[in-house]
């Protein structure tokens, strides 16, 4: 049956002139592939309304672990709703196959989902390789195990949609074309104008209903049907080919069924070099060895969930096609689109990226972090803007004259605080003066009058939205997240303008950065808080939310060592750590004692993993490191949470559950697991232009060692070795170039021992994080150390429980020399000490909460 979408003459004439070339396509299964199977895995039972992603640079798979999905060929959706039933030859009962869903694997370089019956079971193999030329889809491969004849109908709903906003054109005509002389053919979607076509088929597969044109008009799903002999099929591959055509020459029915060919014969050998990346990559890319397995798996999965996130830029179509480079940059994140054209935040974001940076840096895929600082620099407005938003049709468009491409603030600072955090990592200067003229313009913007509205010498929002997208009776005039970015931003340029040899414009923006230090001071400090307000008004009034936003002065401070900007940073810190902001699966931006506060909101009172990494970073550099590992470790367990080996967006601020529209694959929200892990918790902070590695760590107290290994100091790669015994940390560089690089350590009472090893003594008492997971729908229930101060002779905590309850913790006593008393709380019996061990047995602590409603705080102090 002829498209009806197109003229008669018209489809004739273009199956005439391909003939020749349809007759050479065939499509056939494949015998076993030999699947990678070294590397992370998550298995996990199948959850059916639990989401996955398994993403490419060209193309995704977006779906549910009951194995339904969306499939794209980016930029371009082209089906939707994929689903199976299976009918057994002899078991008159038609089977849902997807109701059948029992287990889900996860891998770096692959998703299985497993189907399980008593007549079969069927495994879906997906993945999406970087290498796959332009148009070609995703690769869905199906094995098949039945004990019978089996037929399965795999039915879909025709998309063949751009992105949005790039304008669509109506619902696809599906089309069976026949190759002559086979019994292969393959699906058209057409459009309705000959430059945009798809095609699809499964080696083997038969078409479904196809209605004649006689028909009354009516919708039918489309469908391709598989007949599965055992005695034939056993153990072999069935791909799904999916491939699309932009440009009339790739939209014709020979030149879609080239492609479905190349991609049928081409997928061994696609596999084997998409899975060697990504073993390369793991190999080469900084990660963590550590006695807690779920943190080193976390961190490892949060590498490898940026780097699925890194997507090619679509040119735009001709004949404009040719217009700037090729290009790859990172999207924020995915999650399946439904009835809609934008499959989660699947577009490329500024501010996104560049928090992201941060972790990418760390982790050493330089060319990714300057692939995207290109990407960002190609797009930067007249007057020095940076982008936050871009869709990936924005090139086939007027995007400017859609209200995303500048709408946030924020983007500028943060290009110049990535900017510097790469040069400090990589000591690329050649890349920094090639981008000098960006950074001037950006830094021109930043210090612009004109942005400065009510003259106090710090950024405002007239440029743009700071963080909150919507607030309550009005928009904010200058938020203290604004602020503190504008901080640091200027200290980072004036890093930056030193390198570029300019001095005097160092010397200012230095000066800019400690007069904002100031500002801040006496515009938002809030005595009655202990904390800074959210925001000012333009008539100079405060805001005085409790908010999470504070917490971005510990962010990038100028020097490690200082920790922050902030004069009083304790009240601040006790903050983020409480009840009132803190869940047990990350923090709220909003306090839960603010009359604005809802935990279902978006800007008001949700969870965001971000803003966790953002506190549990605060919480180390100001030498909190039982709250910092708590929040680090609420981080790592969303690993598991929803969309398996990647964190969600944003959960409830209420329970422990993500919310509906949250992006379940999320660009920053994976980043905030490595970023605190590595300059927090690990308090690892690079030099590459002298060569020197600061670190200032902060190991849980019952670690008796740890290990980084490939750590990217510029062109040097290294492993650093943290052993912890009863009286010292002690930390050495290890590798090749270990001789090329200066250990140093700005910890209290740190001893360099030589150039490549440091000692931080140890307390000789210390108390262990209690972490534990919470259950899926529970409310916050766990006791939190909001702070710990170490004095003469003894150790004093702060901890918050639910009234009534008991909290226990772990001491360690690390010498034998020490007697320990508590007061305020119960300790066991002492415990013998063994000098010969690192720690002796660990006494228990419990901490009684006073009876009533709500939350109790509780002062406790050891004492020896």
């Amino acid at each position: 049956m002829l498209s009806r979408s197109i003229s008669l003459p018209m489809a004739l004439a273009m199956l005439l002139a391909v003939s020749p070339a349809i007759h050479a396509q065939t499509f056939s299964s494949l015998p076993p592939i030999p699947f990678e199977n070294s590397g992370p895995v998550i298995r996990a039972r199948a959850e059916l309304l639990k989401p996955f992603t398994v993403a490419g640079e060209r193309a995704v798979v977006l779906g549910q672990q009951d194995g339904t999905f969306e499939a794209w060929a980016l930029p371009v959706k082209l089906l939707s709703h994929m689903a199976i039933t299976a009918q057994v030859e002899g078991y008159n009962v038609p089977i849902d196959v997807n109701q059948q869903a029992a287990s889900i694997e996860v891998r770096p370089d692959r998703t299985i989902i497993t189907y399980s019956h008593i007549a079969f079971t069927v495994r879906q193999i997906m993945f999406a390789s970087n290498d796959a030329a332009e148009g070609e889809g995703p690769v869905v491969l199906y094995e098949f195990d039945c004990l019978h004849p089996t037929d399965f109908l795999f039915r879909f709903t025709p998309e063949l949609r751009w992105m949005w906003p790039e304008r669509n054109e109506g619902v696809p005509n599906a089309e069976w074309v026949r190759v002559p002389g086979a019994k292969d053919g393959f699906y058209v979607l057409h459009a309705d104008y000959p430059n945009l076509a798809a095609g699809i088929t499964m080696p083997g597969a038969e078409p479904g209903i196809l209605a004649p044109y006689q028909e009354r008009p009516q919708v039918h799903a489309v469908e391709l049907k598989q007949h599965i002999d055992p005695a034939r099929d056993h153990g072999r591959l069935f791909p799904l080919l999916m491939a699309v055509g932009t440009t009339q020459a790739a939209a014709n029915t020979a030149a879609l069924g080239a492609s479905l060919a190349r991609m049928n014969q081409n997928i061994p050998l696609d596999y084997h070099a998409h899975a060697e990346a990504y073993k390369a990559n793991l190999a080469n890319y900084l990660s963590i060895s550590t006695p807690n397995k779920a943190l080193n798996e976390a961190f490892q999965w949060a590498v490898v969930s940026i780097e699925q996130l890194k997507t090619h830029v679509p040119l735009a179509k001709p004949p404009a096609r040719d217009a700037g480079p090729e290009e790859t940059a990172l999207v924020a994140g995915y999650y399946a689109s439904a009835d809609s054209a934008r499959p989660g935040f699947g577009w490329f974001f500024g501010r996104d990226a560049l928090y992201t940076l941060y972790a990418v840096n760390s982790y050493g895929d330089f060319a990714l972090a300057r692939n995207e600082l290109d990407f960002l620099t190609h797009r930067q407005r007249g007057d020095g803007k940076i982008m936050h938003e871009y869709s990936q049709t924005a090139a086939d468009m007027d995007w400017q004259a859609f209200p995303y491409m500048y709408a946030a603030a924020d983007s500028t600072a943060l290009y110049l605080l990535a900017m510097a955090d790469y040069v400090k990592t990589t000591g690329d200067i050649a890349f920094l003066q090639a981008h000098r003229e960006a950074l001037e313009k950006a830094w021109a913007f930043e210090i612009d009058p004109a942005h400065d509205t009510d003259h106090d010498g710090i950024f405002d929002n007239s440029q743009g939205t700071g963080w909150v997208e919507s607030w309550p009776d009005h928009m904010p005039h200058q938020e203290i997240y604004l602020a503190l970015l504008d901080q640091q931003a200027s200290a980072a340029m004036a890093i930056l303008e030193k390198l570029l040899g300019d001095s005097g414009k160092a010397d200012a923006a230095a000066q800019r950065a400690g007069n904002i230090a100031k500002t801040i001071e006496t515009e938002y400090y809030d005595p009655a808080k202990g904390c800074y307000a959210f925001s000012r008004n333009g008539d100079g009034s405060l805001d005085r939310a409790s908010t999470v936003y504070p917490a971005l002065a510990w962010w990038d401070p100028t020097d490690p060592s200082a920790k922050s900007v902030l004069a009083h940073p304790d009240g601040c810190l006790q903050q983020f750590a409480a009840h009132t902001l803190a869940t047990d699966w990350g923090l709220r931006d909003v306090s839960t004692e603010e009359m604005l506060y809802d935990g279902m909101s978006y800007h008001q009172g949700s969870v965001w993993p971000l803003f966790t990494g953002w506190a549990a970073l605060a919480e180390y550099r100001a030498n909190q490191p039982l709250a910092g590992y708590q929040m680090l470790m609420e981080n790592a367990n969303l690993t598991w949470a929803q969309d398996l080996g990647a964190d969600t967006e944003l959960l409830s601020g209420d329970f422990y559950v993500p919310m509906g529209r949250s992006t379940s694959h999320q660009l920053w929200s994976s980043a905030m697991v490595i970023t605190p892990a590595l300059r927090g918790l690990f308090g690892i902070s690079v030099d590459a232009q002298s060569g020197t590695i600061t670190v200032d760590p902060h190991l849980p107290a019952d670690w008796d060692h740890a290990e980084v290994k490939n750590l990217h100091v510029g062109k040097e790669t290294l492993n650093l070795s943290f052993v912890q015994s009863s009286g010292d940390v002690r930390v050495s560089v290890q590798g090749a170039s270990a001789s090329a690089m200066k250990l140093r350590s700005t910890a209290p009472g740190a001893k360099t021992l030589s150039a490549s090893k440091v000692s931080i003594p140890r307390n000789p008492v210390e108390v262990v994080a209690a972490i534990t997971t919470p259950e899926p729908g529970h409310r916050t229930q766990l006791a939190r150390v909001l702070s710990e101060e170490s004095g003469d002779r003894k150790l004093t905590l702060t901890v918050e429980g639910r009234a009534g309850t008991s909290a226990e913790y772990e001491v360690l006593v690390l010498s034998s020399k020490v007697s320990l008393h508590a007061q305020g709380a119960e300790l066991s019996e002492p415990a013998k000490h063994d000098a010969r061990s690192a720690s002796a047995e660990p006494e228990k602590l419990t901490i009684h909460f006073q009876e009533g409603d709500g939350w109790k705080t509780s002062t406790v102090t050891l004492i020896w």
